[in-house]
């Protein structure tokens, strides 16, 4: 049987140390997509624009994220993961230099699209570690890197209330500028290159085709509460989303090199990943919108605790460093067990997390709790999810695989963001002058990701089971074991 396909540098060097390193890049990442919450009240008075145009500071991170992910993971695969994680760091330092030296509205929205565009880093990181680290360091390095992205979004809140209060706004992006340029530089001293690649032509037109139908999926379901969910602009976004969709799934099946294995996507251990993915993704969102939310309503409601902003994130964050302290529990789970049972404990304790803030949310300490219990949800749902993908794919399509699950995930969260917010801004109470959302609002959000939580466990369930242990190096070996045509030449691995 033959070893994994290995770096002979990265076995030198301490598996923590680039761990460390890819983690931190994770964090940073996924620092943008809270980065600029704290100031979008005040966007159209520094910008001198509206409202709704300065909106776009979101939905322009959000949609590079979205089609840069899958497009990100490909290149890795083909050109070096290494040197395609170079590029989406370096995207997030650009942009962010571009946002700070922002007074308008067209810089700040082309720095942001920039931002997200470097979302692809965490897949590409759990990628990565697949091929370089030893087969037995494999299930928890992966585990925690996949938390990142749950503990950036959490810690990233605080962090960016604090900058913006205390300091000028501009000074937001200096640190994302600078925090970027530390990963980049850490990334070139101490991140081998994987020598696993296959190489081949890039599907441009699948690439093309691919961000026509996120983009006429996610830009209806993040302005559609602007437009109107019935206007003909929304829906005619859809309908173009949907048969594009179709018209794209032809020509990847086609293709000799496309974009998106849909062969491999259509195996029902990625399958049924992806779409618990996507459930998953939108039971996260809701610790993000409602539980914030909650906090800050003033106390003259009766449910609300009137915390400043920074106060309010800062009760939060436990829940992200939960992510985190759980991944190796997730990965000693998954190595007794397999990652299937490991998804399906993750959505059980999240919906379990969601139904105490139904009906427990009278103080403080009950709202952290249950922020807790869900990031603790999170955490085993997201460090199970790349084990899932990597142990259905073959070695050569890792890094486009854990791209597209990824897109999954965002997917859930853009839409949860979507249903959260109407749900929030269609059941509300007037307190002085403030429009505020009332407790059922808060309870029907609450009561929707237990069902988004319900829907993973059933899509976990779906599953097919595996020996115990089973994980990404046992099965790349096997499929080399095989001979599925996965050999190296020239110090590269083909397929």
């Amino acid at each position: 049987m033959t070893s994994a396909p290995t770096d002979t540098t990265a076995t030198d060097r301490a598996p923590g140390q680039i761990l460390a390193v890819l983690g931190l890049c994770g964090i940073v990442v996924a620092l943008m997509q809270t980065l600029v919450i704290p100031i979008i009240p005040l966007l159209p008075h520094l910008l001198d624009s509206t409202p709704a145009d300065t909106s776009w500071a979101v939905t322009a991170t959000l949609l590079a994220g979205a089609v840069i992910t899958p497009i990100s993971g490909r290149l890795g695969d083909m050109l070096g993961k290494r040197r395609a994680l170079i590029g989406s760091l370096a995207a997030l330092v650009l942009g962010s230099v571009v946002c700070a030296m922002a007074n308008s509205l067209m810089p700040m929205i082309a720095g942001r699209a920039l931002q997200g565009a470097a979302l692809g880093a965490i897949p590409l990181g759990i990628a990565i570690l697949r091929d370089v680290l030893p087969p037995k360091k494999v299930g928890g390095a992966m585990a925690i890197m996949s938390a990142t992205l749950g503990v950036g979004g959490a810690i990233g809140l605080p962090i960016a209330a604090a900058i913006a209060q205390y300091a000028n706004w501009h000074m937001l992006f200096v640190v994302s500028a600078i925090l970027g340029t530390v990963c980049l530089a850490l990334i070139l001293l101490l991140i081998p290159e994987s020598q696993v690649r296959r190489p081949g032509r890039f599907d441009f037109v699948g690439a093309l085709g691919l961000s026509l139908v996120l983009i006429t999926l996610l830009l209806p379901i993040t302005k559609g509460g602007t437009w109107g969910w019935s206007s003909s602009l929304t829906l005619g976004l859809f309908a173009v989303s949907l048969v594009s969709l179709f018209g794209w799934g032809l020509f990847e099946l086609r293709v000799a090199a496309p974009l998106v294995n849909l062969r491999v996507s259509a195996r029902p251990q990625v399958l049924f990943t992806n779409f618990a993915s996507v459930a998953v993704g939108f039971a996260m969102y809701g610790t993000s919108l409602a539980f914030p939310q909650l906090l800050m309503a003033p106390e003259s409601t009766g449910y609300g605790f009137g915390l400043p902003m920074i106060t309010a994130g800062l009760a939060l964050a436990p829940g992200g460093l939960v992510m985190m302290a759980l991944s190796p529990v997730s990965a000693r789970i998954s190595a007794w067990r397999g990652p299937r049972i490991t998804l399906m404990i993750g959505a059980a304790v999240i919906g379990s997390g969601y139904a105490m803030a139904y009906f427990a949310v009278s103080t403080v300490w009950q709202v952290v709790l249950a922020g807790m219990i869900v990031g603790a949800g999170i955490g085993l749902s997201y460090s199970a999810m790349p084990a899932l993908i990597m142990g259905a794919v073959p070695v050569t399509e890792s890094a486009a695989a854990n791209g597209l699950n990824a897109l999954m995930r965002s997917i859930g969260t853009s839409t949860s963001a979507a249903v959260v917010s109407v749900i929030l801004a269609g059941m509300t109470v007037t307190v002085g002058t403030a429009v505020i959302p009332s407790l059922d609002a808060f309870r029907a959000t609450f009561l929707v990701s237990i069902i988004a939580s319900v829907v993973t466990l059933a899509f976990a369930w779906l599953i097919p089971a595996r020996g115990r242990g089973s994980g990404p190096v046992d099965e790349q070996r096997r499929e080399e074991s095989r001979g599925n045509g996965v050999q190296k030449v020239d110090g590269q691995v083909h397929g």
